[in-house]
């Protein structure tokens, strides 16, 4: 299998099958990053062909001796989910939860009463996700739900690593004490 800046290479050179391994290989951890931020399925999907968008766009401005391909295109999908997040706020302080979709979920078995609970528990998680600030949201996704180290984290929200570690525990923390409250 090619390697990342293998494909990188190759994509730069016109061929469309490495974009297309690159697509296969990123697009799924893409869309969750970006259905976590925003909650919505719809707005997921066209953030991630977005993203995409600017991936391909600036895929000559990659640099393999400053981070790992996935960490700058986490980078790339991280600001670009603040842009979206800054333009769409007052959006955002209209829209119901009951409007918001699931992910799909194709890890639970086929029995309908652990698929509902599945997915109940994933909406729930969400909507404890949306209550947090940005910064909290965002670091605790990006280490809990898209398992990048500390250091990975830090250089795609350009903080210190101290900074990313702060937020993660204070992050699970509200989580947890959002949580607790949904459940009274």
């Amino acid at each position: 299998m090619d390697t990342e800046l293998e494909l990188v290479k190759r994509c730069l050179k016109g061929d469309d099958a490495a974009w297309e391994a690159l697509l296969q290989a990123h697009t799924h951890k893409v869309y969750n990053l970006c259905y976590r931020f925003t909650g919505r399925a719809d707005d997921a999907e066209d953030l991630t062909q977005e993203v995409f968008i600017k991936v391909f766009r600036t895929l000559k401005t990659y640099d393999a001796a400053q981070a790992k391909f996935t960490t700058w295109l986490n980078r790339i999908a991280r600001n670009h989910l603040v842009d979206h997040y800054r333009r769409t706020r007052n959006d955002r302080a209209t829209s119901a939860l009951d409007e918001q979709l699931p992910i799909p979920d194709h890890s639970s078995s086929g029995k309908p009463s652990e698929q509902v609970e599945s997915r109940e528990r994933r909406e729930r998680l969400q909507a404890a996700l949306n209550r947090l600030s940005p910064d909290l949201r965002e670091a605790v996704i990006l280490r809990d739900l898209q398992d990048l180290d500390y250091s990975e984290i830090a250089q795609v929200l350009d903080v210190p690593e101290g900074t990313v570690k702060s937020r993660i525990n204070r992050g699970r923390l509200e989580l947890a004490r959002v949580l607790k409250r949904m459940d009274k």
